[in-house]
């Protein structure tokens, strides 16, 4: 109940924000302002994932890196807004929802089936995904599936208050000087 609550707080305080990148996005591309995406929540439930609108309008519903010219299909503010991992924010719909929490394993894509089967065999699947983990800090999309579930398995044996602590600082810090972020 206390992360809901905390993510109305910061809703609140940052809707200034939400305001400026939404109308940018209106802008440039028109609405929808959010991404949508299914995702792989705890015990392998699917829903809804909510981000910034990084891509323009009609892209295809496929990872970045398999775009040709990815350049080509990013609105202005989209590498931007990923850098500093600011399209991210609206995922505090989905802590208030009860879908997310703000430190766990980051949900899987609904199709990423190699990724939901060895989290499901390591046990994994019974934590609530979080909009920053482990492995999140420990490479981000850098790692090999099989790496960040070893890293997500390793979050689940030692989850305690202070790894969290240090998953937030940890991800101050990648916020402040990105790297292994995909454009």
């Amino acid at each position: 109940m206390i992360r809901r609550i905390i993510s109305f707080f910061l809703l609140i305080c940052l809707s200034p924000l939400f305001l400026i990148v939404a109308l940018t996005i209106i802008l440039e591309d028109g609405f929808p302002i959010f991404f949508r995406q299914r995702r792989i929540g705890v015990k392998n439930d699917k829903f809804w994932i909510y981000k910034f609108r990084t891509m323009k309008k009609y892209t295809p519903d496929i990872p970045t890196h398999l775009v040709k010219e990815a350049q080509n299909i990013n609105t202005f503010i989209g590498p931007t807004l990923r850098k500093l991992s600011i399209d991210e924010l609206p995922q505090l719909i989905n802590i208030i929802k009860g879908e997310m929490v703000f430190i766990g394993p980051r949900p899987a894509l609904y199709n990423q089936k190699d990724l939901i089967d060895l989290r499901t065999k390591a046990g994994v699947h019974i934590l609530t995904p979080g909009v920053t983990g482990w492995a999140q800090v420990n490479g981000r999309d850098d790692l090999p599936i099989p790496q960040k579930v070893e890293l997500d398995e390793y979050y689940l044996k030692h989850k305690s208050f202070f790894l969290n602590i240090k998953i937030l600082f940890m991800t101050a810090f990648q916020i402040i000087f990105p790297k292994g972020v995909s454009h």
